[in-house]
C-alpha cells in the first residue's frame, strides 16, 4: 500500500464514524459581555487567552491578521508591499516568516502549509471573515497534546460562530479606492443553525503602483442535531485574491531620493490565490459522562506568485526574478474519545486520540521577467502523510491543584519525485521519521484570587520535504518549551486581569528550504527565553484595558544573534463605551530594534503606531434592525515606519557590482476608513 493509499484510507476511517452517530444541544452560549472578559475558562498556563468577538470588532478591517496584535507579543505585518500575501509573523522571538513556528487553525483544521513554494508553514489568513469569529484561542507554547505540527511558539486557533445573533448588511469605504462589502446572516437558528457570509474587499494602496488587491470570500456553515445526544456540524468557505505588490526596496535608493518611499524598482511582482476548504465536526455524548468526536476537513489551494528581490544581482540583463507555483490537495482529521470520571473522590478527563494529515503538493520554483516565465529551478511533487496519536489526562486531586498533561506520538513520511529532468536541483526520495512529544502543566491556587502555572511541553516543526529527502535537513525540529507564569484578578471576576510569565524556547539545529531562493540554509541550535506581562479587563464603569509588554533574549546557542527577532514589544488599548450608544477605542503597537545580521552590525529602527477606533449606534428608529456607523483611523499621527525590513545584497541595473544594504516595505501613512452597517 503506497503513501498515498494509506492517507485516503485513514480519511475514510475518520469521516466514517462521522456520519453514521450521534449530543445534548450545546449549553447555553456564552453572552460576551460588550467590553469584559470573557467568563472563567479552564486554563493550563499563564499566557493561554481567549479574545472574544467584541475585541476583534473594533480591529480595523481588511486585513483578518490585525487581530493577533491582541495577543501579548503578536505582531503581524506586510511583507512584499502587496495585502494578498501572508503575512510575517513574530511571536516569542520568532521572526516566524510566513507561519514555520506558529500553528494556525480554523475548528480545528490545519492553516499552515506544509512544503509550500514560498515557505514551510505558509500561512495566509485572508480567507477568514473577522466578523465570522465568535473567538481565538491563544496557547503559547507546546504544553497540548492536541496540537503538533508547527505549534513551537504557540498556537492560534480561530472559532467560528453557529449562528449570527444579528444578520449584517455593510458597505465601507476609505483612502486608496479601498472598499468592503459585508452580507451576514442565520436564516435558521434553532434545531437547525445556518450561517452564511459573504465579503468583497478591494484596496489600490498608497504605493506609486496600484495594488489593485481584489478579495472575494464565502463561508457557509451548518450545525444540527442528529440525536438527542449528539451534534454536527459542516462547514465550507472560499477565497479569491489577486494582487499587485510593490516588493521590498533599497534604502540606498530611497536615501538618494532616486526613489519614493512608496516607490517600486519592479511593479511586476504579485499573485493570486485560490483556496477552498470543507470541514465537518461531530460529537456525541455518551450517557456516563463522556464523549466521542470525529473530525474531518479537505483543501484545495492554487498560489502563483511573482517575486524580485535582488533586482539584477544574478542576472544582469533579465533581472532576477522568481515565479512560484503551488497546487495542492490536504485532507485529515482526527478522532478519539473523552472520559469524565472520579477516581477516589478525584475528579479527572481522560482523552485518547488520534490525527492524521495527507499534503498531495506540486512546488514549482522557476525565474520570470514581467511575469513571463524564463525557466525553472525546481519542479517537484511531494506528499507528506503525518499519523499523531495522542494521551491527554486532567487530574485534580486537591481543589488547589490541577495536573494536565500528556503524550503525543508523531510520524511522518515524505515522498518526492522530481517532474524536471534539467533543472539544476532535482529533489526526489522518500524518508520517515518519528518522535515521542510529552508535555506537562501543574496549576496550583487560587490563593487571594491568583494562580500559579508551571509548564513544561515537547513541540516541532515539519521541515520541507524536498530538504528533507534531497538535502540532508532533519525531517522534525524538537523545541522544548518551559514556563512559569502567574494569573491574578486582584478587584474580582469582572475586574483587571493581571498575567506575568517567564518563559525558554530551546530550538534543535535544522536545515530547512528558503522559499524566496529555492536554496537550503543550515541553522544551528537556538535558545529564547523572556518575559511577558499583560493587564487586561475592566478598569473603572464603562472603561475597558487590553495592554502587554515583552521582552525576548534570542539567539543561537555560539552567541549569535537571530535575525529578525523582536527583543521588545508592546501594545496597549483603551475601550470606552459611552451610554449614547458609541464604543471608542485608542490603542498603540510598538516594535522594538531587531537584529538583521547574526553579528548584529545592522539593525532594524523601532517603531510605534495608533490607531483610533469609532462605533456608532444611530439612534434612529427602523421598521426593522437598527443602523450602526462606524470609522476607523490607522497610523493616526502619520508615522514613518517600516513594515518588514531586511538586509541583503542585490544589484540595481545602473550599479556595477551588488551592494549590501537594508531592504524594506513601508508602513502605510495614516490611513481613514468608514462605513454604515444595518443589523437586522
Amino acid at each position: 500500500m503506497n503513501y498515498r493509499t494509506q492517507g485516503l484510507f485513514l480519511f475514510a476511517l475518520i469521516c466514517i464514524p462521522s456520519l453514521a452517530g450521534a449530543h445534548d444541544p450545546d449549553e447555553p452560549a456564552l453572552e460576551v459581555p460588550d467590553i469584559a472578559v470573557v467568563g472563567e475558562r479552564p486554563i493550563a498556563a499563564s499566557s493561554q487567552r481567549f479574545i472574544p468577538d467584541k475585541e476583534i470588532l473594533l480591529q480595523p478591517q481588511g486585513r483578518p491578521a490585525q487581530i493577533l496584535r491582541l495577543i501579548p507579543g503578536f505582531l503581524a505585518v506586510e511583507h512584499s508591499g502587496g495585502a494578498g500575501k501572508a503575512d510575517q509573523y513574530f511571536l516569542r522571538g520568532f521572526d516566524a516568516d510566513h507561519g514555520t513556528d506558529v500553528g494556525f487553525f480554523l475548528d480545528g483544521m490545519p492553516i499552515n502549509l506544509r512544503t509550500h513554494a514560498h515557505g514551510q508553514g505558509y500561512t495566509d489568513l485572508n480567507f477568514i471573515i473577522p466578523e465570522t469569529i465568535e473567538g481565538v484561542e491563544v496557547h503559547k507554547g507546546s504544553y497540548l497534546p492536541e496540537y503538533g505540527d508547527f505549534a513551537t511558539a504557540g498556537v492560534v486557533n480561530f472559532r467560528t460562530r453557529d449562528v449570527a445573533r444579528e444578520g449584517v448588511l455593510q458597505g465601507a469605504g476609505g483612502e486608496y479606492d479601498t472598499q468592503r462589502y459585508l452580507l451576514m446572516l442565520s436564516p435558521t437558528k434553532d434545531r437547525v443553525r445556518t450561517l452564511f457570509a459573504a465579503e468583497g474587499f478591494y484596496t489600490n494602496g498608497p504605493n506609486q503602483d496600484d495594488n489593485q488587491y481584489t478579495r472575494t470570500n464565502l463561508l457557509g456553515k451548518v450545525t444540527t442535531h442528529l440525536t438527542g445526544r449528539d451534534e454536527i456540524s459542516l462547514k465550507a468557505t472560499f477565497l479569491h485574491s489577486k494582487w499587485d505588490g510593490s516588493g521590498e526596496i533599497p534604502l540606498r535608493t530611497v536615501s538618494r531620493g532616486a526613489l519614493d518611499r512608496f516607490g517600486s524598482i519592479n511593479p511586476y511582482e504579485g499573485g493570486h490565490t485560490l483556496r477552498t476548504t470543507g470541514q465537518l465536526n461531530y460529537h456525541y455524548d455518551t450517557t456516563s459522562g463522556g464523549q466521542f468526536f470525529a473530525n474531518a476537513y479537505g483543501q484545495y489551494y492554487r498560489l502563483d506568485l511573482f517575486t524580485d528581490f535582488t533586482f539584477f544581482l544574478n542576472d544582469p540583463d533579465n533581472g532576477d526574478g522568481f515565479a512560484q507555483f503551488d497546487r495542492r490537495v490536504i485532507y485529515g482529521g482526527d478522532i478519539g474519545y473523552k472520559q469524565r470520571a472520579e477516581v477516589l473522590g478525584v475528579p479527572m478527563i481522560g482523552t485518547l486520540g488520534f490525527q492524521t494529515r495527507v499534503d498531495d503538493v506540486h512546488a514549482k520554483l522557476g525565474t520570470q521577467t514581467l511575469r513571463i516565465p524564463t525557466g525553472t529551478r525546481i519542479d517537484s511533487d511531494a506528499l507528506t502523510l503525518s499519523y499523531s496519536p495522542f494521551v491527554k489526562a486532567e487530574v485534580e486531586p486537591l481543589p488547589w491543584v490541577r495536573f494536565s498533561g500528556g503524550v503525543r506520538g508523531e510520524y511522518i513520511t515524505f515522498d518526492v519525485s522530481n517532474r524536471c529532468a534539467a533543472c539544476a536541483e532535482r529533489p526526489a526520495g522518500q524518508k520517515g521519521s518519528g518522535m515521542v512529544l510529552p508535555k506537562m502543566s501543574m496549576i496550583l491556587g487560587p490563593w487571594a484570587k491568583t494562580e500559579l502555572f508551571l509548564n513544561y511541553g515537547e513541540g516541532f516543526h515539519s521541515n520541507d520535504a524536498r530538504s528533507a529527502v534531497a538535502f540532508g535537513a532533519s525531517p522534525l525540529a524538537r523545541a522544548r518549551n518551559y514556563e512559569v507564569g502567574v494569573r491574578s484578578r486582584p478587584w474580582g471576576p469582572e475586574g483587571l486581569e493581571l498575567t506575568a510569565t517567564l518563559w525558554r524556547l530551546d530550538l534543535k539545529s535544522e536545515l530547512i528550504l528558503v522559499g524566496d531562493e529555492g536554496t537550503t540554509e543550515i541553522r544551528g541550535a537556538t535558545r529564547r527565553q523572556g518575559v511577558e506581562v499583560a493587564a487586561r479587563g475592566q478598569v473603572w464603569g464603562p472603561l475597558y484595558v487590553n495592554g502587554s509588554f515583552t521582552w525576548t533574549h534570542a539567539e543561537f546557542r555560539n552567541g549569535d544573534a537571530i535575525p529578525l527577532a523582536p527583543e521588545y514589544t508592546a501594545y496597549g488599548a483603551a475601550i470606552l463605551q459611552w451610554p449614547e450608544g458609541l464604543t471608542s477605542q485608542f490603542q498603540a503597537t510598538y516594535l522594538g530594534v531587531r537584529p538583521l545580521v547574526e553579528d548584529r552590525s545592522i539593525k532594524s529602527p523601532s517603531w510605534i503606531t495608533f490607531d483610533v477606533s469609532e462605533r456608532y449606534r444611530i439612534p434612529v428608529k427602523l421598521s426593522h434592525g437598527r443602523l450602526e456607523a462606524f470609522l476607523f483611523v490607522q497610523n493616526l499621527f502619520n508615522t514613518q515606519w517600516e513594515q518588514a525590513i531586511f538586509a541583503f545584497d542585490s544589484r540595481l541595473r545602473n550599479e556595477l557590482a551588488g551592494v549590501t544594504d537594508i531592504h524594506f516595505v513601508p508602513g502605510n501613512p495614516r490611513t481613514v476608513m468608514g462605513g454604515l452597517a444595518w443589523y437586522f
